[in-house]
């Protein structure tokens, strides 16, 4: 995600959208809910549209 969006922004991301894709769950709460990274990196992906060669 820092790669995407810069570090800075990628934690306020990962606190604060609340994303359909997750479950109605921020990035921060699906991991701590025990998703898999992988998994909630391409509900990310699909939702703000990252270019394939950044997935």
């Amino acid at each position: 995600m820092a790669d995407h969006f810069g570090a800075s922004y990628a934690e306020s991301f990962a606190r604060d959208h609340v994303m359909a894709e997750l479950g109605g769950r921020t990035v921060r709460e699906a991991l701590d809910a025990g998703w898999e990274a992988k998994d909630v990196w391409r509900a990310v992906c699909a939702a703000v549209d990252v270019p394939a060669d950044k997935r």
